[in-house]
C-alpha cells in the first residue's frame, strides 16, 4: 500500500526533490517533499530505511548526492555553513567531548553561534536546571549516564534558538519525566512557530506531536500526511498498526512467539 498527499505552500522551511543517495546500495530512491513553517512532522521508517541519511543531507552533514534540497531557502549543498547557523540538530548518539562538563561544553556550543558569553553562561545554567541537572553542571561528563548526556545535546541542540529543529531520536535514554517535558517543549515550539523534522522510533510520541507524518521504506517515501487521513484511507487504528501496514511486515505476533518458544527450550 502507497499513500502519498503532497501539500504544497507557501511559507516552505523545506524542499526536497528527487533526493536519492547510494553507498554499496542505494538509500535514498527519488525522494521529493516539502516542509511548511511551523509544522511538527514526524519522520518513520525501519532501520536502514533511509532517515538519518535525510536528516544528515538536510542538515549540511552529507554534500554528495542527487536531486535538491534547501532549509529556509538555502541550498544544503552549496550553504551548509549558514543552513548550520540557523538549524539546531539533535542526534541520537554524538560526540560530547566527555572530559568537559555540561557548562564547558554548552560554552564551546554557543561560541560556534557566536552567543554572548555573558548570557550563554547564564542561560546555560537555567536550561540544565530545567533538565534537572543543575547539581551536575560542573562535574565531568564521563561519569554521565546516556538519558543525562542525551539531556545535554538537547539543550546543546536549541541553545542558540534555531528557527528549525532536526530530531534523530531524541528520546533515546530519557526518563519518563523527562520525556514528558520534551513533548512539551516541542508542543511549545510550535505554537512558537518554529519547524521541527522529527524522526523516531516511538510511535505513540510522533503520532501525539506530528501534524504530518511521513514513512519512508527502502530509500522510498510511502505514506505522506495528517495521521488522520493516513489511517482513514488504511483503515488500521493506529500508528504503529499503519506502519506495520504500509512497510509490510506483519511477522511480529509469530516472530515473538517463535522467540517465547526458543527461550523456554
Amino acid at each position: 500500500m502507497r499513500i502519498i498527499n503532497a501539500q504544497i505552500k507557501c511559507m516552505q522551511a523545506i524542499v526536497v526533490e528527487a533526493l536519492s543517495k547510494s553507498y554499496a546500495n542505494p538509500v535514498l530512491k527519488n525522494i521529493s517533499f516539502t516542509v511548511e513553517a511551523g509544522e511538527i512532522i514526524g519522520y518513520i521508517g525501519p532501520n536502514g530505511a533511509g532517515k538519518s541519511t535525510t536528516i544528515k543531507i538536510l542538515t549540511g552533514l552529507i554534500n554528495e548526492f542527487e536531486g535538491k534540497a534547501s532549509v529556509l531557502g538555502l541550498d544544503v549543498r552549496t550553504e551548509a555553513l549558514e543552513v548550520k547557523r540557523r538549524i539546531g540538530y539533535i542526534p541520537e548518539n554524538a560526540a560530547l567531548y566527555d572530559t568537559l562538563t555540561p557548562l564547558e561544553y554548552l560554552e564551546f556550543v554557543g561560541n560556534l553561534y557566536s552567543l554572548d558569553k555573558t548570557s550563554l553562561n547564564k542561560k546555560s545554567k537555567e536550561l540544565l536546571n530545567v533538565f534537572g541537572l543543575s547539581n551536575h553542571k560542573e562535574d565531568r561528563m564521563t561519569t554521565f549516564s546516556k538519558g543525562m548526556r542525551q539531556k545535554v545535546l538537547l539543550i546543546a541542540g536549541m541553545l542558540h534558538n534555531p528557527s528549525i529543529l532536526f530530531l534523530d531520536e531524541p528520546l533515546s535514554g530519557l526518563d519518563a519525566n523527562a520525556v514528558i517535558l520534551v513533548k512539551e517543549i516541542l508542543s511549545q515550539l510550535k505554537q512558537a512557530g518554529k519547524t521541527i523534522f522529527y524522526s523516531s522510533h516511538i510511535m505513540d510520541v510522533v503520532e501525539k506531536i506530528s501534524d504530518r507524518i511521513m514513512i519512508i521504506n527502502k530509500g522510498e517515501l510511502i505514506a505522506n500526511g495528517p495521521f488522520t487521513e493516513l489511517n482513514s484511507q488504511a483503515h488500521s487504528g493506529s500508528l504503529e498498526q499503519l506502519f506495520t501496514e504500509l512497510t509490510g511486515n506483519k511477522e511480529h505476533e509469530s516472530a515473538a512467539g517463535q522467540f517465547i518458544d526458543i527461550i523456554k527450550q
